[in-house]
């Protein structure tokens, strides 16, 4: 028996026909252990073992480099069909399992080295596997008769090795085509269309054994086409309108679409169309040969220059398959395989226009996925004017702004200004700071909604945070009948970000819970951390905030649907400056409301690695 190597990948499956002929040598032949290897490239593959538990076991499935294989019949006598390696002249190495065996005596003995195999070959003398047969039942080497029966055998084996070989390609063939199918059906959403194609030319070439993979997918928006793919290089403009229509109507005829390509060679020249019923051959030399479409009189000019382009550039065949969703053709794609590669199989062919069916529906996602991003760059694109626009507007504001108050300052601290003086300047310099505060609400939310404006972060102990804010705050609070609590929290509550924008979100959420709770009301503040989380919640019985009013709730000027919460001061800005600050800390916001009950709103920040860091 061959050298065996360990078990290695994708061992072709067991066979019938093959497992009867092992065992008939073991049975009718006389002889306890008969084997069959097929060839796999550059390998042998046992597949079926009989007569002996353990050769089965050790044997079945391994591989054999060929140039070892072979060593079982180079320098062998010739039996007819069967080769025989007596031991003294089989070198050693070369032995893989070894049966256990007392040889017997005499010159006829066989002996547990012995080899005996006869080459399986197709029709045309292709050899596709060995016979291998080992311990015969009387001791002896095989006489006429027996090698007779083995001669039968071998003829048989080699029929079924055929017809295995072919039934393990066509079994590869559809497993690589169902991996391929199942590799662009598992492909994401969120892709763009570049990388959706690329993704799905490498499985489409890898699963069809196709040296390149061209895929042409339709631009409605443009009304035009783009070639995508490995092979797309050198595909002309008439080859794609080709292409477009050809793909077309075969989606329509839901089919495939299969060019044998001709290379000729060195002394096969082209032909030429002459009369309806004359061909005459063009020789490679000839200059009109590239103008020449190498076709049949019968066959379409169109076809003729696909197969012209196919053969310039090595291509032996190729399989157009249309890409679909509903009635609409979305695209194609086209396998090549060099010369000499197999024939595309219905098993091919059908599995392939499967795939076409799924890359409808890729396209389409890739599609969707493409115009989604455009959209959100635009918005993006928009909001980066309007934060340059706010930014702008503020800063020309700011210095007037500080003119305008330094002023009024000025004229207030003079004693002797009349009674209506005095309360024109108290209404310019109360209007005069509320429009600072808008201004500087303007351009900390332009700050702060700039994506090239990154967070100072360190350690922040959100529990002083709190207690700075509800110390401002408390005046106001009692001024308006307001509770204040603070509910008491266990261990620190550090979190990483800037401390100013993070006092920012505590200070508006607080004023904000104060300003629309009612007389007698209470507004709460709760700290927490859970691992790497720290979170704050405030909580107001107030006047709550509608279903509609909460979709909008963190959009720049904003205000309430609710006349009651209009009636009191506010820019629209406090919450939306509040939602950027979160965001990018890479936090979130969320509110629970309750119209006419109260709100609970509740931020989540990311913490310090380690809490107990000092600040």
């Amino acid at each position: 028996m061959p050298t065996s190597s360990p078990h290695g990948a994708a061992p072709l499956p067991g066979d019938e026909m093959l497992d009867l002929v092992t065992e008939g040598v073991t049975r009718i032949a006389g002889f306890g252990v008969a084997a069959i290897g097929l060839v796999r490239g550059d390998v042998l593959q046992i597949v079926s073992v009989a007569g002996s538990d353990d050769a089965r076991a050790e044997l079945l499935g391994t591989r054999t480099p060929m140039h070892l294989a072979m060593a079982e019949i180079e320098g062998a006598d010739e039996w007819g069909v069967l080769r025989f390696m007596p031991h003294d002249r089989l070198e050693r190495e070369t032995r893989g399992w070894v049966p256990d065996l007392v040889p017997l005596e005499g010159e006829d003995a066989w002996h547990p080295l012995d080899s005996l195999c006869a080459p399986l070959e197709s029709a045309d003398g292709e050899l596709l596997g060995l016979l291998f047969i080992d311990v015969p039942v009387d001791g002896r080497r095989p006489g006429p008769e027996q090698r007779r029966v083995l001669s039968e055998y071998t003829a048989q084996a080699s029929h079924a090795a055929v017809l295995a070989l072919e039934r393990a390609e066509l079994m590869q063939q559809v497993r690589l085509a169902t991996a391929a199918r199942e590799i662009v059906r598992q492909i994401p959403a969120n892709r763009g269309l570049q990388e959706t194609v690329d993704q799905c030319c490498a499985a489409l070439a890898d699963g069809f054994s196709a040296s390149g993979v061209t895929m042409q997918v339709f631009d409605d928006d443009l009304g035009s086409s783009i070639v995508l793919g490995d092979a797309s290089t050198g595909i002309e403009p008439e080859l794609r309108e080709l292409g477009e229509r050809a793909a077309r109507e075969a989606w329509a005829a839901q089919t495939t679409l299969a060019i044998r390509v001709h290379v000729p060679g060195p002394d096969m020249p082209m032909l030429r169309v002459v009369g309806p019923d004359q061909v005459e051959r063009v020789p490679r030399d000839d200059p009109a040969r590239r103008r020449m479409r190498g076709t049949p009189p019968d066959e379409p000019p169109e076809l003729a220059v696909v197969r012209e382009h196919l053969a310039r550039f090595g291509v032996g065949s190729a399989l157009l398959v249309p890409i679909g969703a509903g009635p609409t053709c979305l695209g194609s794609f086209v396998l090549l395989r060099e010369p000499g590669d197999p024939e595309w199989t219905t098993a091919e062919t059908s599995a392939a226009l499967d795939i076409g069916h799924d890359l409808g529906r890729v396209v389409l996602n890739a599609r969707t996925f493409a115009r989604g991003e455009k959209m959100l760059e635009d918005l993006r694109a928009v909001d980066r004017y309007k934060g340059t626009l706010i930014a702008t507007v503020s800063h020309e504001l700011k210095n007037p702004l500080s003119a305008v108050t330094g002023h009024l300052e000025l004229l207030e601290d003079e004693d002797d200004l009349p009674g209506p003086v005095r309360t024109s300047l108290t209404a310019m310099g109360r209007a005069s700071r509320r429009l600072t505060r808008v201004v500087d609400d303007l351009l900390l939310l332009g700050r702060v909604g700039d994506p090239d404006y990154p967070v100072a972060s360190r350690p922040v102990d959100l529990r002083a945070l709190v207690a700075d804010v509800l110390e401002i705050t408390a005046v106001e609070a009692a001024r308006a009948g307001i509770e204040l609590t603070d509910v008491p929290t266990q261990g620190p509550v550090v979190a990483d970000g800037d401390p100013e924008e993070l006092e920012r979100v505590v200070a508006n959420l607080v004023s904000n819970a104060v300003k629309y709770s009612t007389d007698g009301g209470r507004v709460g503040i709760r700290l927490g951390r859970r691992g790497d989380v720290c979170t704050l919640e405030v909580t107001d019985t107030g006047l709550g905030i509608s279903d509609e009013d909460k979709a909008r709730l963190f959009t720049e000027f904003f205000r309430s649907t609710n006349p009651t919460a209009l009636a009191r001061p506010g820019t629209g800005l406090g919450l939306s400056i509040v939602a950027r600050i979160v965001e990018r800390h890479r936090g979130s916001i969320e509110v629970e409301s309750t119209l006419g009950v109260g709100s609970t709103f509740r931020v989540r920040l990311p913490g310090t690695p380690d809490p107990s860091v000092p600040v």
